[in-house]
């Protein structure tokens, strides 16, 4: 089963990329971030010729998870549930073909020491918990999505800049840290080291995909249940030469279940 993460910032704009890209390669299994819809105006009429059965957790905007499967799609839940953490769209796990599959869009943070930096805190702090309390970490696990952290210098370019800037920041590795810590594997560094391997390139830094400014943060993660089963992990760049793309490409994990 090969199953991709995707952040398309804004599925309507990026329709036409992201049904390209889905004819091309094809994943089984594909999460969305940044949708920017809610869910009436999601367009799955325009999706439903691709053959994948669709699942969405959408607002007006901003945020905005989604799964798309050719598998049938089962136990699906949306958000922490619990007090004192808003439904903003940033979390969506189901079961798809014996995985379960969580899809995460953690937030950005904005800016050091803002609210939204704080809020980005408190949410990977409640990932964990979640993660703790509501996940079989025993069972075939896939945790996938935007995680917005490059976690290691060789994730960032110039990291020696970058580090306590957000996404590259002390406080963001100590939290990613522990929720991986609680047996997840990175897939991507299971097969892949060294630095200028890059999901995302900001789109405000002039000729950053050519340059090759980039950044790691777009992640797929095992269970120790599944990480042996993991056959590869890639980042496919090919979107990025479409017209009008994302400004993340798509990263795959194919495994053997």
């Amino acid at each position: 089963m090969v199953v991709a993460t995707f952040n398309v910032n804004s599925v309507r704009a990026r329709l036409p990329v992201l049904l390209e890209w889905l004819a091309s390669a094809q994943p089984d299994v594909v999460v969305l971030q940044e949708t920017k819809v809610e869910d009436a105006k999601f367009p799955l009429k325009e999706l439903e010729p691709s053959g994948y059965d669709i699942e969405i957790h959408g607002q007006q905007r901003y945020n905005g998870v989604a799964v798309l499967s050719k598998l049938p799609i089962e136990d699906i839940d949306f958000g922490f549930n619990r007090e004192g953490l808003p439904d903003d769209c940033r979390l969506l796990r189901t079961t798809i073909g014996g995985l379960q599959i969580i899809n995460t869009y953690v937030p950005n943070g904005n800016s050091v020491g803002s609210e939204k930096w704080a809020y980005k805190m408190l949410w990977l702090e409640a990932f964990k918990s979640y993660v703790e309390e509501q996940c079989d970490m025993g069972a075939p696990t896939v945790w996938l999505g935007d995680v917005n952290i490059a976690p290691k210098p060789d994730d960032v370019f110039e990291p020696e800049t970058k580090l306590g800037d957000v996404g590259h920041h002390p406080d963001e590795f100590s939290r990613l840290k522990a929720i991986v810590e609680l047996g997840w594997t990175d897939c991507f560094r299971k097969f892949t080291s060294g630095p200028g391997h890059y999901t995302f390139w900001d789109f405000r830094i002039p000729n950053s995909f050519k340059r090759d400014l980039g950044w790691r943060i777009d992640h797929i993660y095992a269970s120790p249940a599944l990480a042996g089963k993991c056959r590869r992990c890639w980042v496919d760049k090919s979107q990025r030469g479409m017209e009008k793309p994302s400004d993340h490409t798509p990263v795959l994990a194919e495994f053997y279940v």
